[in-house]
């Protein structure tokens, strides 16, 4: 028998404590997350955490607190770093030792293990939970490579973005000198592979020589082939869609051939920012320590009773 669902609110949501949350950044991704925040109905925005605070305070963030120091935001259950990768761990420290949750986005796939355990010792000294690695790459794809792993354990993965605009290579471009603004898109050449085509509005006298040397050493692209191109305007190329295909042939026991699929087109801020609001609601659910997504348990990302979307998914 087929069993219908109706669309209707999970009990408790409108009755439930709200989790106050602080966005720590305004860039792409801190203007997408307050979007998922103000769509959330078990959140509430407590402020804005930016280096000008509320200098030359956006008309969008009119609404809210925007300051300078978490502090002075007051209570807050858990700051969403929407900053750069590596300006995360300062923060995600910072925060911790004040007792305050953090979730982030950092992207740098060598340094998670790393970070995961600077962070652990911390988190359990001040009873804090930190959700790293917590976008959609690392992150949610992270989940599903997990299960498809779980589902063919002996095989071979392979994960191919884009096409489409990588906000982490970008972010690394625009550091370096010279650079006004840039873009850097991912083109899939398949089982794993990759071309980076960056895009750069140079500085009046930069050399793009120069910048293109100082790209290819960062180890954001050093493993990759890279391609590098002046352009008078980025806004002009710029597209913020993404997207990837995920492939994994391997063997369930003795049964080989068995060939696990995963794709999806998005935009890149927009779906980072709702899974780093659905690992803060997920981190006031867990017990003190530094986790990455495989770690949590899927069904703590939604709002919510757990019996309800028991029965309305399995």
């Amino acid at each position: 028998m087929e069993i219908i669902h109706h669309n209707k609110k999970m009990k408790g949501i409108s009755n439930m404590k709200k989790i106050k949350a602080a966005v720590v950044g305004y860039g792409n991704i801190g203007q997408y997350t307050i979007e998922a925040l103000e769509a959330a109905e078990d959140f509430e925005i407590a402020g804005v955490v930016r280096r000008n605070g509320a200098a030359d305070k956006p008309a969008a963030l009119a609404p809210y607190h925007v300051v300078k120091d978490i502090r002075d935001l007051g209570a807050v259950d858990v700051a969403i770093l929407c900053a750069p990768t590596r300006l995360c761990p300062d923060y995600a420290k910072t925060y911790i030792a004040l007792g305050i949750n953090t979730v982030d986005s950092y992207d740098i796939h060598t340094g998670i293990a790393e970070y995961r355990a600077t962070l652990m010792p911390l988190c359990q000294q001040h009873d804090a939970v930190s959700v790293i690695a917590a976008g959609w790459d690392p992150g949610s794809d992270s989940v599903v490579r997990t299960l498809m792993q779980g589902l063919t354990p002996k095989g071979l993965t392979y994960t191919n973005f884009g096409p489409g605009m990588s906000m982490g290579h970008s972010v690394c471009v625009r550091s370096k000198a010279g650079v006004r603004n840039a873009l850097s898109v991912t083109i899939p050449k398949g089982e794993g592979l990759h071309r980076r085509m960056v895009y750069v509005e140079l500085e009046a006298g930069a050399d793009l020589a120069a910048v293109t040397q100082a790209i290819k050493e960062d180890p954001y692209f050093a493993h990759d082939e890279t391609h590098v191109f002046a352009v008078d305007s980025i806004d002009d190329v710029r597209d913020m869609g993404h997207g990837v295909h995920l492939v994994r042939k391997g063997v369930s026991g003795k049964t080989q051939n068995q060939r696990l699929e995963f794709s999806m087109s998005i935009n890149n801020p927009a779906l980072t920012a709702q899974t780093l609001v659905n690992v803060a609601r997920a981190s006031t659910r867990l017990s003190p320590a530094c986790y990455t997504m495989v770690e949590i348990p899927v069904i703590d990302l939604l709002p919510g009773d757990r019996s309800e979307w028991i029965g309305k998914l399995v």
